[in-house]
């Protein structure tokens, strides 16, 4: 139900903001020539990412999860229902020895943080006595009713209905401030309305990872600073892919060029390609240990086999009759391969290059999570075995951002080394 909320919040936003920047604020900026085009429609050099979408996006991400975490940087009005806290009652009645008889149940609800004793209560009157206990919020608690009543569960008393209502165990009567389960053993279980926010345990606020990255920048996690920790990850991203850079596009130039390298290559590279690096990890730790060469190795592994298809299919997509006008110019096969095949083939390699990029980050990442004393995935890992939530999210937001950075800085790489790219 609350996943349902969530998407229909998003959806709203998107439609809403839509119509906001498209019908409103297009129309008072300053065309340009793209924009004066009468048919975009299947036209791919028009569409180009709106720069307010891309904004609102982000600010709705944020929006949201501050929402449904009680973020202190949002104004109380726009939190999703808060988890209950406060005092909640209800009334069991029990049956013994065919008689019947109502108590009243006090709760008082708390703050995780705090730490709060139960209420004292009036015994009152008959066999069945009135109860008190406290319970943390987004937690759940056996209430043993019976073990001030005068007639117990062990003498035959039974709980039998909740504020009026039958119950028997295994049943869930609902009430206003939450729920009454009767367990398996007849005790009632409280459960407090959870409301619609995350339990900070499982996300935490914005304001508490922001805090949490001060205090990691400051003092490190683990005897390594974060600035080290990213560091090693970016070491060991980088040695992969330009080992599997250093191979794989002579090797893919080998089988786009000779009959004989493709036949021999072909059924290895076709064979490894479909074979994620993350199953190579037990067999190069085997080989190579949990060291850096083995993370290296698997590394250079995710990027050899992309990098040789790419270099493969730059060369089998040479225009041909730039070879053949080539070589009625006189040129001869070093020529040919300077002046037109490396060319041609720079965009699928480039192409191919940001591809292996993504992978070895991924790559790295799950290496860390398995066999590492430093990188963004160990960080991870060690935070996830402490429920350090914030710490997750902290490494999650680091890795999307400089995986974000590295294809950026392929495309600005390929727009100054390749400005032909689609120039024909």
């Amino acid at each position: 139900m609350t996943g349902l909320f969530v998407l229909a919040i998003y959806v709203g936003i998107f439609v809403a903001a839509y119509f906001i920047v498209t019908k409103v604020i297009h129309r008072a900026t300053v065309k340009d020539y793209t924009s004066l085009k009468t048919v975009t429609f299947g036209d791919e050099s028009a569409v180009r990412p709106n720069r307010w979408a891309g904004i609102i996006s982000i600010l709705t991400l944020f929006l949201i999860w501050g929402m449904f975490t009680g973020s202190s940087w949002l104004f109380s009005f726009m939190h999703a229902p808060a988890p209950f806290v406060g005092t909640a009652e209800f009334t069991y009645t029990a049956e013994a020895n065919g008689a019947r008889d109502d108590a009243t149940v006090t709760v008082v609800v708390y703050p995780r943080e705090e730490e709060v004793d139960a209420p004292e209560v009036d015994p009152g009157e008959g066999f069945a006595k009135n109860d008190s206990a406290a319970i943390a919020q987004w937690r759940t608690g056996l209430i043993r009713v019976d073990s001030n009543d005068e007639i117990k569960k062990a003498d035959g008393a039974e709980v039998v209905a909740i504020n009026g209502q039958p119950i028997a165990r295994g049943q869930t009567v609902k009430i206003d401030s939450g729920s009454v389960t009767l367990s398996d053993k007849g005790t009632p279980n409280f459960a407090p309305s959870r409301g619609w926010q995350m339990e900070p345990l499982y996300l935490p606020p914005p304001e508490t990872v922001l805090s949490r990255t001060f205090k990691v920048l400051n003092e490190g996690f683990r005897g390594f600073t974060l600035i080290e920790h990213l560091g090693y990850s970016l070491f060991r991203v980088v040695a992969g892919f330009l080992l599997g850079a250093l191979v794989g596009i002579p090797l893919g130039y080998a089988m786009g060029l000779s009959n004989w390298f493709r036949g021999w290559f072909d059924p290895i590279v076709e064979f490894m390609r479909p074979v994620p690096p993350l199953a190579l990890i037990p067999l190069v730790i085997i080989w190579f240990g949990i060291g850096e060469s083995g993370k290296i190795i698997l590394l250079f592994l995710a990027a050899l086999w992309i990098m040789a298809i790419a270099a493969r299919s730059g060369v089998s997509g040479v225009n041909i009759s730039k070879v053949h006008a080539a070589y009625s110019l006189g040129a001869s096969k070093w020529q040919i391969m300077r002046h037109v095949i490396v060319p041609n083939s720079l965009p699928e390699i480039f192409t191919g290059a940001r591809v292996a990029m993504g992978v070895c980050w991924g790559t790295v990442v799950a290496a860390e999570l398995v066999a590492a004393e430093q990188g963004a995935g160990m960080m991870i890992m060690v935070a996830s075995r402490f429920q350090n939530t914030d710490i997750v999210i902290l490494g999650i937001i680091l890795i999307g951002v400089i995986g974000f950075g590295i294809d950026m800085l392929m495309r600005w790489a390929e727009r100054l080394l390749v400005p032909w790219k689609g120039k024909g």
